[in-house]
């Protein structure tokens, strides 16, 4: 006789917000790892620093557009069988990563890995929405997110350590079995959950296409290409604050990455407490915040004291990484049914925002200096609030807790029901 699984977060057991947790953790590993290996891969394979840069642009813009495609392509299959398996075809293609034989092999795996990786991510976010208990969604979005704080300021060092120790295909070898060991554990503890409802296509586009979705997305570009610009650029920016380097840019990373893992936990809770979008408004606003000290602290023409500015690094981490949680959640409730699709919109909005920071911190470095790069990335922030402000006062989306609703004809989705075990 057929049984349902309770519904509860709880009856499934404990290990299935982890899995997806670290499902991202993997993701993120592998995206941000090759940076530190990127000489050495240069070396080994006969190529220019610049073209294994390239490594790393052809991953995100991979990412960027896939995203969304995939996202309605896939909406319909189980999300446990999408993430497994997901997971599974990624170890496989960070193998592939690990023995490549020149560039253009490498290149084919950076692409690959790109569009598991694109399927694999949102999913998880969305899952994570849907298993959760509604006055949970933050913090269950937030674990997720985590994964990915994680990744940049644990797997990353030690992966690049590794490369150095034992070549960089070692790294991606650590990164293939890590997924592997993720896919299992994910196969044994997430619950049946299936796809989307029936929509079409055309639905979906349509749901996609509704101006507050869209909005939200336009908001997390400008979002990002404020709030990543001061971490893209933290050496110059440091350096030229303080006149220090070295073991004393190790520090400033460091009290980014701890303040990164505090932001995130604090974007969740304050997303389940206050909703979405004034957690969202208070993140934009930190960051803005943070990065106009920068700029002022520059402008005296001084060196600035090493506290000083570590103090700011750690306000602008917490409030840069407090991002996500109320992000996701407010698109997932302005999206209803096509959940899934809107995260990975999102998704590909702070790609494009992760390489306008870069374009625009690079010119604005060209023609001054690290001040100039934080002075760009507020200025950029501004418009960025501006961007938030209007679309969360044209399109408010639910506040906390279990009675959260989105206005108007938009709902939420029903929790779903699991498929029935046998």
């Amino acid at each position: 006789m057929a049984s349902k699984v309770s519904s509860s977060p709880q009856a499934r057991g404990a290990g299935w917000l982890l899995c997806l947790m670290f499902a991202t953790f993997v993701i993120g590993t592998d995206d941000f790892v090759i940076a530190g290996v990127l000489p050495d891969i240069a070396a080994d394979l006969d190529v220019s620093e610049a073209a294994a840069g390239q490594l790393v642009t052809v991953f995100s813009v991979t990412f960027a557009v896939a995203a969304p495609v995939l996202a309605v392509a896939t909406a319909r299959l189980p999300r446990k069988a999408l993430i497994v398996g997901g997971l599974s075809a990624f170890a496989v293609a960070n193998t592939a990563t690990a023995l490549a034989p020149n560039y253009a092999t490498l290149m084919a795996a950076r692409v690959l890995t790109a569009l598991i990786a694109a399927t694999v991510s949102p999913a998880a976010f969305a899952a994570a929405a849907r298993l959760a208990a509604p006055e949970r969604m933050g913090r269950a979005i937030g674990t997720v997110a985590a994964g990915l704080t994680l990744s940049l300021f644990t797997a990353v060092p030690a992966g690049t350590l590794l490369g150095d120790a034992f070549g960089w295909r070692s790294t991606f070898v650590a990164v293939a079995v890590a997924t592997a060991l993720v896919a299992a554990a994910s196969a044994a503890a997430l619950p049946r959950l299936a796809g989307a409802p029936q929509l079409g296509v055309r639905g979906q586009l349509r749901i996609l296409g509704r101006p507050a979705v869209l909005l939200c997305a336009a908001g997390t570009v400008v979002c990002a290409g404020s709030g990543l610009m001061v971490y893209t650029y933290v050496a110059p920016l440091t350096r030229d604050l303080t006149g220090r380097g070295g073991g004393v840019l190790a520090l400033f990373i460091a009290v980014v990455g701890v303040a990164g893992a505090v932001g995130t936990g604090a974007g969740a809770l304050l997303t389940d407490r206050w909703g979405p979008d004034r957690t969202l408004r208070a993140s934009v606003a930190g960051v803005v915040a943070a990065t106009a000290l920068l700029a002022v602290t520059g402008a005296t023409g001084r060196s600035a004291p090493v506290w000083l500015v570590a103090l700011n690094l750690a306000v602008w981490g917490c409030a840069a990484w407090s991002f996500t949680p109320p992000t996701n959640t407010r698109i997932l409730q302005l999206a209803g049914e096509a959940g899934t699709e809107a995260v990975a919109l999102n998704t590909s909005g702070l790609y494009v925002g992760v390489a306008l920071a870069g374009a625009g911190g690079g010119a604005a470095l060209a023609v001054s200096d690290g001040t100039g790069v934080a002075v760009t990335a507020t200025a950029v922030g501004l418009v960025a609030y501006a961007v938030t402000a209007l679309a969360i006062r044209r399109h408010p989306a639910g506040g906390p807790g279990p009675a959260a609703r989105p206005p108007g004809p938009v709902a939420v989705p029903p929790r779903p029901q699991p498929e029935e075990i046998p």
